[in-house]
């Protein structure tokens, strides 16, 4: 079954990833907190404290982004986290100078020989030493909080196309089993014509031929049809019957609706080919197989009924094929597929059969 995944977005590089929108958001929404408490206690205008504060952060956040890609390797004692860390306290000094000469540059007296902007200068210095720090080891937890997310959805991802690829293989290899089962089965009834002259074996094998060069390429197919599947089943049957004209009888009965949906490969040919080998063949009276198929509430069901020995004689397990089958089901319908069997009466078996009902992808 195919499926979609869509491309991962690719991250942004340079000054886009330095300044994304998250980050800088952060930075001004703390530049308008802490310059509105510093005007708490200073006579400097609130927009020169906001300039001064946000200076200090685009320079923190250059460093943070700069050094979180550069160098491209660093010594194994030296955690990268510690060096953006590092670099944005020490930065904060720079900037605060930085800041303080273009906020000023209009007063022809130096901030530095004023004390009530030197003191400003301080407090400036102080408040970002503190904050400053404080937010990139803020930013560092988030960034690595996703990154193991990413990481976690990643190994998800991987491990669903595993799980899915070993899947696919062990359907593969059942049906691959199901096609030498099918054939042996057929080929021995072949034989047995054969083997006690009767005129009918040349015209059984010819339809044999005919029959399997449509049926074996259906037997690798990963998907199939009601319709397809019940075309299998009528060709099967028409070769049993050819095989004993006076002892089977057969009737397919589908709801138009349901011929285009989804079905296993074989899945129909299975049930019906133990109805002829375990139902009819071991009755001297033989007997009759219908196949009854219909769709309700979302759902397919199938039913195969035939006259034969019935339960009581062969027992509760019919052999390998449906063992085979139900596991087909459980891994073509993961798990939402029925598979089950019950005696009819006088004689008889219905092999009942349930699974979602969807067209083939």
């Amino acid at each position: 079954m195919p499926s979609t995944v869509s491309a991962p977005s690719i991250p942004p590089r340079g000054l886009a990833r330095v300044f994304g929108r998250r980050r800088v958001f952060a930075v001004a929404l703390a530049s308008i907190a802490v310059a509105g408490f510093a005007k708490l206690s200073s006579v400097v205008s609130y927009w020169e404290l906001l300039a001064r504060m946000a200076t200090v952060g685009l320079a923190c956040l250059l460093v943070f982004g700069l050094f979180e890609r550069w160098p491209a390797r660093l010594p194994r004692w030296v955690g990268r986290w510690a060096l953006q860390v590092i670099a944005v306290a020490a930065v904060v000094p720079f900037a605060a100078v930085f800041a303080y000469h273009w906020t000023t540059y209009y007063d022809p007296k130096p901030w530095w020989t004023d004390n009530d902007r030197l003191s400003g200068f301080g407090m400036l210095l102080a408040i970002s030493l503190l904050v400053a720090p404080w937010m990139a080891i803020s930013a560092l937890l988030r960034q690595i909080r996703g990154q193991a997310q990413q990481q976690a959805l990643a190994f998800e991802l991987e491990r669903s196309r595993y799980e899915r690829a070993a899947l696919d293989a062990r359907l593969r290899l059942l049906q691959a089993q199901v096609e030498p089962h099918f054939l042996f089965n057929t080929l021995a009834n072949v034989r047995e014509l054969v083997q006690s002259g009767s005129p009918q074996a040349s015209a059984v094998l010819e339809s044999l031929i005919a029959y399997l060069r449509a049926a074996v390429p259906r037997l690798h197919r990963d998907q199939s049809t009601l319709a397809q599947e019940l075309e299998l089943v009528r060709a099967y049957l028409e070769v049993m019957h050819m095989r004993m004209p006076d002892r089977l009888e057969f009737g397919l009965h589908a709801d138009p609706d349901t011929l285009e949906l989804e079905c296993p490969p074989t899945a129909l040919l299975t049930l019906v080919e133990n109805a002829v080998r375990h139902g009819i063949d071991p009755s001297e009276e033989g007997g009759r197989i219908d196949i009854f198929v219909r769709a309700h509430a979302g759902r397919c069901h199938v039913e195969v009924r035939d006259g034969g020995v019935g339960l009581g004689d062969t027992g509760a397990s019919l052999g390998t094929g449906l063992a085979n089958l139900r596991e087909r089901l459980h891994l073509a319908f993961d798990g939402d597929a029925r598979l089950s069997l019950s005696p009819l009466h006088p004689r008889g078996t219905s092999a009942s059969l349930e699974f979602p009902a969807r067209s083939p992808s």
